[in-house]
């Protein structure tokens, strides 16, 4: 059997990584979902808040991996949008929490059917157990990956959610 050389590897692996970049932000528009009154990137933030249930715009974007001034532009969308609803928050009251409205997770609900759809349009024909592998491959690079991220010290906290 011939050893792979992981240098070789690893290179046409990240070629096809930022290949996987390019075509999911072209895919994103194959999506056929309504117009829900945000942008694409403040519509993701409604996953994480029906997950975790109400969040701080500082804890949305620590679990984004984003910049909190970005993420409160995206909130304000989702609130003018009615997707999501500033309430205060228990612990504090001079604080508030963004948290999703029916309309969000309706919203939810139609982005994880399209996507779901997409990604089974790209493997129609691939046998069953090939897809169970690449799944199960695709978990571990990425759990690597975050491990990896996690345990960088020059990458700031936020990013390592």
């Amino acid at each position: 059997m011939m050893e792979v050389n992981t240098g070789d590897a690893s290179g046409r692996l990240a070629d096809e990584l930022v290949r996987f970049s390019r075509l999911g932000v072209r895919a994103k528009s194959m999506l056929h979902v309504r117009d829900f009154g945000a942008e694409f990137s403040a519509l993701m933030l409604l996953f994480p808040l029906r997950h975790l249930g109400p969040l701080r715009i500082t804890d949305l974007a620590e679990a984004k991996g984003a910049d909190p001034s970005t993420v409160s532009r995206q909130a304000a969308q989702l609130v003018k949008a009615g997707l999501a609803r500033r309430e205060a928050d228990p612990s504090d009251g001079r604080a508030s929490r963004l948290a999703v409205t029916p309309e969000g997770l309706e919203a939810c609900r139609q982005l994880h059917e399209a996507r779901n759809a997409l990604i089974g349009q790209a493997l129609t024909g691939w046998p069953a157990e090939r897809v169970r592998t690449f799944t199960e491959l695709f978990h571990e690079f990425n759990s690597s990956v975050e491990a990896l991220v996690r345990s960088d010290p020059a990458v700031p906290a936020r990013e390592n959610a």
